[in-house]
């Protein structure tokens, strides 16, 4: 499923346009984002929770030069699923 199919997915099952769903849609993707941007986590009970998480610097290998090269530090976006998905997928 992609963002559009996930659009019309809710404007059916919720009963609202389409416009409001991409907006209800959006809010909450640009809501999950700031969250983990300000070093937040972001639950939802059933679903699962957003988290940020820390990858360390390392050393990787130029493919095609096989060259060491440093690969920088970083925060990365993590997500753990919550029972309740965990649940319903088995």
């Amino acid at each position: 499923m992609n963002k559009t199919e996930l659009i019309e997915y809710i404007a059916k099952r919720a009963d609202v346009s389409k416009a409001v769903a991409t907006r209800a849609l959006d809010s909450t993707i640009e809501a999950v984002k700031e969250t983990l941007a300000d070093g937040g986590s972001v639950s939802l009970v059933g679903f699962g929770t957003f988290v940020v998480g820390e990858r360390a610097e390392r050393v990787g290998r130029n493919p095609r030069t096989k060259a060491a090269i440093k690969i920088e530090a970083a925060k990365v976006p993590k997500f753990r699923p919550g029972k309740a998905l965990k649940d319903a997928l088995n």
